[in-house]
C-alpha cells in the first residue's frame, strides 16, 4: 500500500473538525487542539498510558480523560509469578478539567485522598510518580521512574474514523530506558537501564461508541541495539497508513499491514494463553508470540462495557527493516491485545 508520511508541521483538524491530512509521521508534527474539535463533547478521549518492563516484573499507568468518566489506573506485574494487581479510579464528567496535554513533551497530575500520579518532563527525561495509599491488602504502592534515552523517531498517526469529525490521534513512543524504584509493601521492585524499557501511548481523539483494536508492542535489546515495535489496527480508516513500525537504534521502519493470528477452540473462542502468530503482508513481520500472562478485565455499566485482554508473553522470530536488513528476535518481551469497547 501507498502510506501518506507526513513530513512538515500540520493542523490536525480542518475547520469542520475532521483530519486535515490523514496519515503517519515519525514525530509529532500534527498540531492538536481539543477546543477545534467540532463533535460531541462527550465523545472526546484523551489518555496518557506508560507501561514499564524488565523479564520479572513491570508497571502500568494510566492517566485518562473520557470526558464522561475520567479514570486512573495501576497495575503491577510480576512475570515470575505470572501474576498482576490493577487497582482503578473512575471520575465522573470530568470533561476535559484533568487538563492534559496537547502534546506527548507535557505534564499532567492527578491528586486525591486515594491516590496521586504525575507524568512530567525533566530535560529530555520523562518523570512517572505516583502513590496509592491502599492498592491491595493495606499495602500503599509508591514508585519513581525516570524514562531516558528516547529514540529519534516514533510512531506518530491521524486516522479518521468512517464518520465525520470522528479521529484518533496517537503516538507511541518505544525503546525508553527505565531507572527507577517501586515500593508495595515490604517488597522492593527496581528498574535498571541496562534491562528495563518503556513505551508511552499517547492518544486523543473522537471515538465512535462501538469499538474493537488490536494493539502489540514491545521493547528492548537486539543484537545489543535498542529495539522495539508498534502494531495494531481498529483505530480508524487505516487507508492513508496503518499504524506498524519497527523502531531501531532510534530510527523508524514503516511496515504495511499486520495481522494478529489468536488461537481459537473449536467454538471459535479465543484461547489468549495459548501461543499466537503475527504475519504481516510484506512479509517483514514474521513474529510467533508466547503468552505467559492474560491481564483481562470485562467491565459492564449500563450501556458501557470494557472487555479486555492484554496479553504479556514473548515474541521471537523475523522482522525486516526497510533496507532489506533482517533481524532476528529471540524471546523479546511485550504485550499483544484486543480490546472490545463500548464507550
Amino acid at each position: 500500500m501507498n502510506q501518506n508520511e507526513i513530513t512538515t508541521c500540520v493542523n490536525l483538524l480542518d475547520s469542520d473538525g475532521c483530519v486535515l491530512n490523514p496519515g503517519y509521521a515519525k514525530s509529532a508534527l500534527f498540531k492538536y487542539d481539543r477546543n477545534e474539535i467540532r463533535a460531541n463533547k462527550l465523545r472526546i478521549k484523551e489518555w496518557d498510558y506508560y507501561c514499564v518492563l524488565n523479564n520479572h516484573y513491570g508497571i502500568a499507568l494510566t492517566i485518562a480523560d473520557n470526558s464522561y468518566m475520567g479514570l486512573d489506573s495501576i497495575t503491577l506485574f510480576d512475570f515470575d509469578q505470572r501474576t498482576e494487581m490493577t487497582q482503578s479510579f473512575m471520575q465522573a464528567f470530568t470533561l476535559g478539567k484533568k487538563n492534559l496535554p496537547p502534546t506527548s513533551n507535557g505534564s499532567v497530575k492527578v491528586e486525591y485522598k486515594t491516590h496521586q500520579i504525575h507524568f512530567y518532563m525533566q530535560g529530555l527525561d520523562r518523570i512517572l510518580e505516583f502513590n496509592v495509599q491502599n492498592f491491595h491488602d493495606n499495602n500503599s504502592l509508591i514508585g519513581k521512574i525516570t524514562l531516558s534515552d528516547s529514540p529519534d523517531e516514533s510512531m506518530v498517526i491521524a486516522t479518521p474514523f468512517d464518520k465525520p469529525k470522528y479521529f484518533y490521534y496517537n503516538q507511541k513512543i518505544n525503546c525508553m530506558r527505565a531507572k527507577g524504584e517501586i515500593q508495595y509493601g515490604s517488597k522492593k521492585f527496581i528498574f535498571n537501564k541496562e534491562d528495563s524499557f518503556g513505551v508511552l501511548d499517547w492518544g486523543r481523539g473522537v471515538w465512535t461508541y462501538s469499538n474493537t483494536w488490536y494493539w502489540g508492542s514491545a521493547s528492548g535489546l537486539v543484537n545489543g541495539n535498542p529495539f522495539g515495535f508498534n502494531i495494531g489496527y481498529g483505530f480508524g480508516n487505516t487507508q492513508a497508513a496503518t499504524e506498524n513500525m519497527l523502531i531501531y537504534n532510534g530510527k523508524a521502519h514503516k511496515l504495511n499491514h499486520v495481522t494478529f493470528n489468536i488461537p481459537k477452540d473449536e467454538n471459535g473462542k479465543e484461547k489468549y494463553l495459548e501461543p499466537w502468530t503475527f504475519t504481516s503482508d510484506d512479509h517483514r513481520f514474521e513474529l510467533n508470540f508466547e503468552p505467559i500472562l492474560d491481564r483481562s478485565s470485562n467491565t459492564k455499566v449500563l450501556i458501557l462495557q470494557s472487555d479486555q485482554h492484554q496479553v504479556f508473553g514473548y515474541f521471537s522470530g523475523t522482522v525486516v527493516l526497510d533496507n532489506g536488513e533482517k533481524l532476528v528476535i529471540n524471546k523479546l518481551l511485550g504485550f499483544a491485545e484486543k480490546v472490545m469497547n463500548r464507550w
